[in-house]
């Protein structure tokens, strides 16, 4: 079962099996990982399932949309390796996948 890294924004780092089929995000909350509030569940119309990949998975990932382009600009806490968790399919060749939790906007 592939693994994923999450870093929470106080810097806590936790792995945990991600299941195959659900989104990044889906695989965060069933961790526990409360604060990724990912209000929208996932519908593409918020910006609450923030996270920072780590730059060595980038490539790995769908390209950007437009729609989740858009809403990544309005995070005063956007950087150059931001993504929307829920559209990131966690697949296996995303094992040991590292994203941190993007401050709160």
């Amino acid at each position: 079962m592939p693994k994923l890294h999450i870093t929470t924004r106080a810097g806590d780092t936790q792995i945990v099996d991600g299941q195959v089929g659900l989104s990044t995000m889906e695989v965060i909350r069933g961790a526990g990982v409360d604060e990724l509030m990912a209000l929208c569940g996932g519908e593409l119309c918020c910006a609450t399932c923030h996270v920072y990949v780590d730059p060595a998975f980038v490539d790995r990932l769908p390209a950007l949309g437009d729609d989740e382009d858009e809403l990544l600009e309005t995070s005063d806490y956007r950087e150059s390796t931001s993504r929307l968790s829920c559209q990131l399919p966690f697949n296996d060749d995303l094992n040991d996948l590292r994203v941190t939790i993007a401050p709160e906007d």
